[in-house]
C-alpha cells in the first residue's frame, strides 16, 4: 500500500469516526450530559461562551445545585481546569457542544495514522487509524462531553512533534524547527491546562528521554528542548492564574472545594475512605480499570492487548516505539495515586495512550502476517483472523457496550418533557423530592445557563424553612412545586400543606 492509498484510507476512517461519534452522541447519550463531570463541563463552557470564568453566587446557593460547580467567597465556578471548558464553549456558543468531540476524534484518528506511519509504515498506519476509529473506549468518550478526547489529540500531536524534533527531522521538506518547538510546547501546556495529572503522566517518559538527549545530544538539541519546556511551562502555568482568578489563591485546587478529600496522593484525608487512600485501594482500582481496558481498547473481549507483544518484538530496535508505549505504563502508575478508578465510560484515564497502542498493534499485525507464506490459502489466515476480531467488536461488543449506557443514571430527554410542555414562563420551580442528583439531573438543562438565560429558575427543595427563604429571595417570580415521582403536575403549594 503506497502513501496516497494509505492516506486516503486514514482520512476515510477519520471521517467515519467523527460520524460514529455523532451517532453515539445522538442515539446513546441524546446530546446531553449524564455524569456529574459533564454537567460541570457544560456549565463552565456556557459561562466561558459569555466571557465569564465565574458568576456571583445566587441567593441560597445550596438550592441551585449543579454537580461539581462550586460556591466560594461569593463566586460560583466549575471545579475543572479551563482547557476543556474553553474548547467546549466553541460548540456551546453554536448551540452544538456535541460537535466538538466529534471533530477532535476525527483529528485524533488522522494523527494516529501519522504517528503509526512514521513508526511502522503507511499500511500499518492505516490499520492503526482503523483500530483507533473502532475502539469502544474512544467512541464512548467521543459521544460524551468528557475532556479526554482533547488530551488524547494533544498527546498524539505532542508525540509526533517530539519525535521529529529529537530526531532532527527538520531538513528540506520537513517541518521547520521553530514550528516543532511551538507545537510541542503548546500541546503539552494545553494538556496541563486541561488534565494536569494526565499531562504529568504523558510528560514523564519524554522527560527521561529529554534528560538523555541533554546529556548526550548536541548543544542545539539542548536549546530546542529548553524552548519546548519554557513554552509548556508558560502555557501550563496559566492554570495557576485561573485558580487565582476563581478562588483568590493560585495554589488552591477547586477540586478540594467540592470534596476536601479530592486530592492526589496517599494517606489520611485523601479519598472518601476513613483510612484515606492506600496502596491496596490503588491496586484494586487499577485492577478494575485494566480489566475494562482488556475489553474496551479494541472491543476484543479479553484479547484487545493480543497484538501488542508482537508489535513490540517487531519494533524492538526502535527506541521511539518503547518511548510511546511507556506512556501507557506511566498513565497506569500515575493514576494509582488518584483515589478514583475508571471503567464506567471505559478506562478513560488511559485513553491518551490509545494512538501508541494502536500503532504498535498494527505493527504486530504486519509482523504476524509476514510469518505466513506469500502465496496460497494460508496467506489469508491473519487477514481473516483480524477481520473476525473487528467484526466481533462492531457487531457484538460495541452494540452491547454502548447499549448499556443508554439512559445512564436514568437521565433522558423524556424526563424534561413534562416541565417543557408546562410553559411556566418566568417562574421559580422547586423540585421535590431530591434523593440524589440523578433525580433532577436531566431537569438542569431547562434552566440557565443551559437554556441561555431562559425564564425558568430550577431549584431543589432543602426542607420547608430553606424553601421559604428561597421564595423570599425571588418575590417577583411565581413559585411552583414539582415532584419527580409525579412528573405531569405542578403545584402552587406543596400538597402536604
Amino acid at each position: 500500500m503506497n502513501s496516497r492509498q494509505a492516506g486516503a484510507l486514514a482520512l476515510f476512517f477519520a471521517a467515519a469516526s467523527a460520524a460514529a461519534s455523532l451517532f453515539v452522541s445522538s442515539s446513546v447519550f441524546e446530546r446531553m450530559p449524564h455524569v456529574e463531570d459533564e454537567f460541570a463541563f457544560l456549565w463552565q463552557a456556557e459561562m466561558m461562551g459569555r466571557g465569564r470564568l465565574w458568576i456571583e453566587s445566587p441567593p441560597q446557593p445550596e438550592s441551585f445545585l449543579v454537580p461539581f460547580v462550586v460556591d466560594h467567597d461569593g463566586k460560583r465556578f466549575g471545579k475543572y481546569p479551563p482547557g476543556w471548558p474553553a474548547t467546549l464553549s466553541l460548540g456551546a456558543a453554536a448551540g452544538a457542544p456535541h460537535l466538538v468531540n466529534a471533530l477532535l476524534v476525527g483529528l485524533a484518528v488522522w494523527w494516529t495514522y501519522r504517528l503509526a506511519a512514521r513508526l511502522a509504515g503507511h499500511g500499518p498506519g492505516a490499520l492503526a487509524a482503523l483500530l483507533t476509529a473502532t475502539s469502544p473506549m474512544l467512541l464512548m468518550l467521543s459521544g460524551s462531553l468528557m475532556s479526554h478526547l482533547l488530551t488524547m489529540l494533544l498527546a498524539v500531536v505532542w508525540t509526533c512533534a517530539w519525535l521529529d524534533l529529537s530526531a532532527g527531522d527538520t531538513g528540506a521538506g520537513r517541518v521547520p524547527v521553530g514550528m516543532l518547538i511551538f507545537v510541542a510546547g503548546l500541546s503539552l501546556g494545553l494538556m496541563a491546562l486541561t488534565r494536569p495529572l494526565t499531562a504529568l503522566a504523558v510528560a514523564l517518559p519524554f522527560g527521561v528521554h529529554g534528560a538523555f538527549l541533554v546529556i548526550r545530544g548536541h548543544r542545539s538539541v539542548r536549546l530546542h528542548l529548553a524552548a519546548v519546556a519554557i513554552l509548556a511551562l508558560l502555557v501550563g502555568g496559566l492554570l495557576f492564574v485561573w485558580q487565582w482568578e476563581v478562588t483568590g489563591d493560585p495554589l488552591l485546587n477547586p477540586y478540594s472545594l467540592w470534596w476536601s478529600y479530592d486530592r492526589v496522593g496517599f494517606g489520611p484525608g485523601i479519598g472518601p475512605m476513613p483510612e484515606g487512600h492506600s496502596f491496596a485501594l490503588a491496586v484494586n482500582n487499577t485492577r478494575h480499570s485494566l480489566n475494562a481496558w482488556l475489553h474496551d481498547l479494541f472491543g476484543w473481549p479479553y484479547l484487545s492487548w493480543i497484538l501488542i507483544p508482537a508489535g513490540l518484538f517487531a519494533l524492538r530496535r526502535r527506541p521511539e516505539a518503547w518511548l510511546m508505549v511507556s506512556v501507557f505504563a506511566s498513565l497506569v502508575v500515575t493514576y494509582m495515586a488518584y483515589w478514583v478508578g475508571s471503567w464506567l465510560l471505559g478506562p478513560r484515564y488511559f485513553v491518551e495512550a490509545l494512538p501508541a497502542l494502536a500503532a504498535v498493534s498494527a505493527a504486530g499485525a504486519r509482523a504476524i502476517a509476514g510469518r505466513f507464506p506469500r502465496a496460497g490459502a494460508r496467506r489469508a489466515a491473519p487477514v481473516i483472523a483480524l477481520a473476525v476480531l473487528l467484526a466481533i467488536n462492531l457487531f457484538i461488543y460495541l452494540p452491547i457496550r454502548l447499549g448499556g449506557l443508554r439512559g445512564l443514571y436514568g437521565i433522558t430527554r423524556a424526563r424534561m418533557a413534562p416541565l417543557e410542555r408546562a410553559h411556566l414562563g418566568s417562574a421559580l420551580v422547586i423540585v421535590h423530592p431530591v434523593p440524589d442528583w440523578t433525580s433532577y439531573g436531566a431537569l438542569l438543562l431547562l434552566t440557565d445557563p443551559f437554556r441561555d438565560e431562559g425564564p425558568l429558575f430550577l431549584a431543589y427543595s432543602k426542607g420547608p424553612d430553606q424553601d421559604r427563604r428561597l421564595m423570599a429571595a425571588f418575590p417577583e417570580r411565581v413559585v411552583y412545586h414539582y415532584y419527580t415521582n409525579d412528573p405531569w403536575r405542578v403545584h402552587l403549594q406543596p400538597p402536604e400543606e
